[in-house]
């Protein structure tokens, strides 16, 4: 299918990046949500389906420019990209719209919770997040507190004051496994909190968002079927994903972006009990960590491992839309494949998967090809994993 071009650019330096918008059929509405005063509330942008209106405002890409310095440090290890950064992408916009109200939905929609990667923070994912929102997902994109996040931030009960948690190494003599064990861990259960705090929203609790957005969660209450809840991520997100899976069985299934597998202890895999689908790229992963997601494979007969040929670890996030020379001087080459044809797979590849666990409606049928390892964007029988595309 062919892929349409962006409708809008971003702002003065739009050549910039230029993240294209959801290609389904609802209009996509953002907000940023917190709850809690302390490092053990939530913090998470949510992506939803919307009502057109007149006026849309379109939020920044990069929130604040605090961001563009985490990311320099954490994601890239360049401080000195971090002017850079902002000069090239401090203006662009996410082509959605800014509290916009929320598109009513007798029987609810379903909800996706949305781990980022090492380095990253919950608007670098919005090209994917926007995609699935447009198809009638509601997506949560959490922003982690483990010191994953390239930086983050919480405000507590003082008022106007702000907390700040940088990204953080792993410590000198401390060995990277229990490090990022303990990571995982955390990760998982901000994610089982967020189930939560949908749960409390659609059960009628209320949910104070300190943020004081002008968009009210508890619209959400009759718009949610909590029964459809899948979990995803990218990188140390896919993993996150995994073993969110174990800790809560109302999540469904998963989608796992080019996974992280290292930080997961073996004694999980046996655990795992719902199925997974891996889309891998081609460049990132290694037979260690290929050969743990056949272990999860082999205890779930709906778990699927496909790899995009063409594709470099970053093509799995916004970044993927940078120009080739400035994608190129930041994060080194870059894959083959056409970004918004490599969204485009991946996006089909996971709302067939997310049909068949969730049992929805909507028919996405037509893509179920790209997990069975047949029709012709697929290389069947993958050394790699079940397929390829």
């Amino acid at each position: 299918d062919p892929v349409s071009p962006p409708r809008r650019g971003c702002g003065s330096m739009g050549a910039m990046l230029a993240l294209p918008p959801g290609q389904g059929p609802h209009q996509v509405g953002c907000t940023d949500v917190m709850v809690g005063h302390t490092r053990q509330g939530l913090f998470l942008r949510l992506f939803y389906p919307c009502l057109s209106r007149a006026g849309v405002v379109e939020p920044l890409w990069i929130p604040r420019p605090e961001y563009c310095g985490g990311l320099a440090d954490a994601a890239l290890g360049r401080r000195w990209c971090s002017p850079l950064l902002r000069m090239a992408t401090g203006s662009c916009k996410v082509p959605v719209s800014w509290n916009g109200p929320l598109k009513p939905r007798s029987g609810g929609y379903p909800l996706i919770i949305f781990s980022h990667g090492l380095g990253a923070f919950r608007t670098l994912y919005s090209s994917i997040c926007s995609e699935l929102a447009s198809r009638g997902f509601v997506v949560a994109a959490l922003e982690h507190r483990d010191h994953s996040a390239a930086t983050t931030y919480f405000c507590t009960a003082e008022a106007g004051t702000e907390e700040w948690i940088p990204f953080q190494r792993v410590p000198q003599g401390q060995k990277e496994f229990y490090f990022r064990n303990k990571q995982v861990h955390q990760r998982a259960q901000e994610c089982v909190r967020a189930l939560r705090l949908f749960q409390d929203i659609a059960g009628g609790r209320s949910a104070p968002n300190i943020l004081h957005q002008a968009w009210d969660l508890s619209v959400l209450k009759d718009n949610l079927d909590l029964t459809k809840v899948a979990v995803m991520g990218h990188s140390f997100g896919g993993v996150t994903a995994v073993l969110a899976l174990v800790k809560e069985p109302s999540f469904r299934c998963a989608v796992a972006l080019d996974a992280w597998m290292f930080p997961l202890e073996n004694l999980l895999y046996p655990e795992v009990p719902k199925p997974v689908l891996f889309i891998n790229t081609e460049k990132f992963q290694t037979p260690e960590s290929v050969a743990k997601m056949k272990r999860l494979s082999s205890r779930n007969s709906q778990t699927r491992i496909v790899t995009m040929l063409g594709t470099v670890h970053e093509d799995q996030t916004d970044f993927a839309f940078l120009p080739g020379k400035l994608f190129s001087r930041i994060f080194g080459k870059r894959g083959t494949l056409e970004p918004h044809r490599a969204l485009a797979i991946t996006s089909r590849a996971a709302l067939a998967f997310l049909q068949r666990h969730l049992e929805l409606e909507e028919d996405f049928a037509q893509w179920d090809e790209l997990l069975e390892g047949v029709g012709d964007s697929v290389v069947p029988d993958s050394p790699l994993g079940r397929s390829r595309l």
